[in-house]
């Protein structure tokens, strides 16, 4: 997994929740892995190497088999300068350097640490064999097996190889790291890529190879047939694909136009395809005509997500159990936050390098600055409690207060302004919309937001809490909402909890709310929903 410099919050990996914030701020680049999202490994400002979680099968490489919410050290690794790092279910870890060395520890069972033994490594070993005249610039593992691409454009294997896997032509399990030929001798590799237990390559030219098994049609070759050497992808002839990413049974693959295919296994709708029908030959998803310029997916999981050149993120497939099966437009920046919020384990699907924050986009700056003590210059007392704000953001950014300071604000003035008719949470989530432009509340704060936003005719902050409230609605919140939105004049959104009100009649009705409602609205509801024929039963 290469690495990507990109603008993203560790935090949002659970795991990451038991550093502090100190350790979070000096982490520069991370990989969250484990069977439960539950082992980690970040690297430093200082280039010092720091593991934690849960060791399973010795995949934190202290030395022992010791679980530890406290970061420990890898001394053997620091200063190392780590570039790429994957990793296995087994679990075993594979990194390589900047100076192209390869480390390896964890589960060895079928010698997927390349080091001619089955013994289990208990701490980061460098792969020697094969591999110490070469240059290693890409990392890749499935679950028993590992890859290594040099800079010359070559690829070595070795692990487990029951479906061929490891591209000897046998299904001889590799001991050591060994040169994948066959097809590919004579051919610079630009990229590789593992499925559980299959494995892809792409050529400098654009063409796909794939190897090992093919139960779910993953290689993309038109059939079911496990392939013993690297056997070229026929069908994508024609075009000139630049990435390959493969999640667990299945393959995605972006082309030099921006166009994005799929195939493999498809029980959770990860091939993006609309349906859950396997594919065994690369079908083209579409993107709402964008342009794509990333893909990713990792063999942990059934999760695929892309970027498009505008900035916006899709993903699909398995989403914390449920399936997605056509992109889905998500709020998110990066593909990273993807599989920290969605993908089941939380893991990582490559090496990810945390930008430096004097490299801030102006919306992540204003983002940072909010409720800051130390650069505000104006307090908001609501429930005994204060936020930190700067009057040129708000004047900026609302009319309320552009009118507010406009019409009595002078320097004399004391710079705490007190509110007493809305909470905290919600006069909160209100200030920092203004400076994010997003919002993040359960339906029924938001409810109270919409009143704010009613007040203060901010019209596009009323729709997004319109946007959460419908998507947070549930039978036991239904008629609180549909009183919400009658009181805050919201007709979209009265409808809207109108009619679910009247498809769950039965079970709302039996809720606390529905006999709480203010009798007026409780005969108006009645009133209308016998008109619709919901009471004829």
């Amino acid at each position: 997994m290469k690495p990507n410099i990109v603008m993203v919050d560790v935090g949002k990996w659970p795991i990451f929740s038991l550093l502090s914030p100190q350790e979070i701020a000096s982490v520069r680049k991370a990989c969250v892995f484990g069977t439960s999202a539950n082992e980690a490994l970040y690297i430093n400002h200082n280039d010092e190497v720091f593991v934690f979680g849960l060791n399973c099968s010795n995949c934190l490489g202290t030395g022992d088999n010791q679980s530890t919410i406290v970061p420990k050290k890898l001394e053997a690794l620091c200063g190392k300068k780590i570039n790429s790092l994957s990793y296995g279910s087994g679990p075993h870890v594979i990194l390589s350097t900047e100076d192209g060395e390869v480390y390896a520890w964890g589960h060895n069972g079928y010698s997927q640490l390349g080091n001619g033994t089955t013994n289990q490594g208990i701490t980061p070993i460098q792969v020697c064999t094969n591999l110490l005249i070469k240059k290693v610039i890409e990392v890749a593992c499935g679950s028993h097996h590992s890859m290594a691409l040099s800079a010359d454009g070559d690829v070595y294997a070795w692990g487990y190889n029951n479906c061929g896997q490891v591209g000897s032509g046998s299904t001889a399990n590799q001991p050591t790291p060994r040169k994948v030929s066959n097809c590919l001798q004579n051919k610079m590799v630009v990229g590789i890529a593992c499925g559980q237990t299959s494995s892809m390559a792409v050529i400098d030219n654009g063409e796909v190879y794939g190897w090992g098994y093919n139960g779910n049609g993953q290689l993309g070759l038109g059939n079911n047939g496990n392939q013993l050497t690297p056997c070229r992808v026929a069908s994508l002839h024609g075009v000139c694909v630049l990435q390959i990413a493969c999640g667990y049974a299945h393959t995605l693959a972006l082309t030099d136009e921006g166009l994005l295919y799929s195939w493999g296994a498809n029980t959770y709708g990860q091939l993006g395809t609309g349906n859950k029908s396997n594919q065994l030959s690369p079908t083209q998803i579409m993107m709402e005509k964008e342009r794509v310029v990333e893909i990713a997916a990792c063999h942990s999981s059934h999760t695929s997500a892309a970027k498009t050149q505008g900035g916006q993120v899709y993903m699909w497939g398995q989403c914390r159990g449920q399936s997605v099966i056509l992109p889905h437009l998500t709020h998110f920046a990066c593909t990273d936050d993807v599989f920290a919020c969605f993908s089941t384990p939380s893991v990582m699907w490559r090496l990810l390098s945390v930008e430096h924050e004097d490299s801030l986009t102006v919306a992540e700056s204003l983002k940072k600055e909010f409720d800051s003590p130390e650069t505000s210059d104006l307090k908001f007392h609501i429930d005994g409690k204060y936020i930190h704000v700067h009057k040129a953001v708000l004047k900026i950014r609302c009319e309320h207060f552009r009118t507010m300071f406009q019409s009595y604000w002078n320097e004399d003035m004391k710079e705490v302004i007190e509110i007493d008719q809305f909470s905290y949470p919600v006069y909160r989530a209100f200030l920092e919309y203004l400076y994010t432009d997003s919002v993040d509340l359960p339906p029924e704060d938001a409810i109270g937001l919409l009143d704010l936003a009613t007040s203060y005719c901010e019209n596009r902050l009323k729709k997004l809490c319109q946007h959460i409230i419908k998507r947070g609605i549930t039978v036991e919140n239904a008629f609180s909402l549909l009183s919400a939105a009658v009181r805050y004049d919201a007709e979209d959104l009265e409808e809207f909890c109108f009619k679910f009100c009247v498809n769950h009649l039965t079970e709302v009705t039996q809720t606390t709310a529905f006999w709480q409602m203010d009798g007026p609205l409780l005969k108006e509801f009645i009133a209308k929903a016998s008109k619709c024929g919901a009471f004829k039963n």
